[in-house]
């Protein structure tokens, strides 16, 4: 039987390696690789092809949620354990659109992430204990993927855009931004002005504000 693999992705060290030792204690898991921000798990997953990766949310560079997205893209069958500090009804919502199997915060992950980490490999859902609550009480009577989609603001926002507005939150320059995507500055400068245009925000400190109420960059 061919291991059980797994990504882990915090920008923390002392989480990974702490993560790490309990998977690694499980007979046939074995961690494939490890990232210190999302841009990095993307590039890990889509190299290694994981059946698991397990992620932050408030990660540098790319955001835990963002980077849900483009891992599923990458790496379809590997299944997607948000293991984070955040339990907000926001939050959640978040994780369940971007197509993550389970969502475990850091509190219960000594009782939770094995777990949690078998049942998303066998492609079930798994959230802990308070979070399981909240998507029985909130998203039990309605669609999870498009309720409440219409009145975010977040919607507003292509996934590249989030990606720079999270960069620019980060203190990142126009010409750092575009080394970081790939892109010419001009095409940095070019966003940059959609994406302010777009949220009606006339500086930087209000996108600042924007990107840390959205979960893209940390206070």
């Amino acid at each position: 039987m061919n291991p059980l693999r797994i990504l882990i992705a915090d920008d923390h060290e002392v989480v990974r390696r702490g993560v790490r030792v309990l998977l690694e204690a499980q007979p046939g898991w074995a961690v494939c690789g490890e990232a210190a921000n999302g841009r990095e798990a993307v590039a890990a997953a889509e190299r290694e092809q994981p059946d698991v990766a397990v992620l932050d949310i408030g990660m540098p560079e790319l955001n835990g949620l963002d980077a849900t997205r483009q891992i599923r893209h990458a790496a379809p069958h590997c299944e997607v354990l948000i293991l984070t500090l955040h339990e907000s009804e926001q939050v959640v919502r978040e994780v369940l659109n971007a197509g993550a199997r389970g969502y475990v915060l850091k509190s219960d992950a000594g009782r939770d992430l094995i777990g949690a980490v078998d049942t998303v490999s066998r492609h079930k859902p798994f959230f802990t204990t308070a979070v399981a609550d909240l998507v029985v009480q909130r998203y039990g009577q309605r669609d999870p993927v498009t309720a409440d989609a219409p009145r975010t603001v977040r919607g507003r926002l292509t996934p590249r855009q989030r990606e720079i507005v999270q960069l620019l939150a980060e203190g990142k320059s126009n010409k750092e931004v575009a080394g970081h995507l790939g892109i010419s500055v001009k095409t940095a400068e070019t966003h940059r002005n959609n994406i302010m245009r777009a949220l009606s925000f006339h500086s930087m400190s209000e996108l600042v504000r924007y990107a840390i109420r959205e979960k893209l960059a940390e206070p």
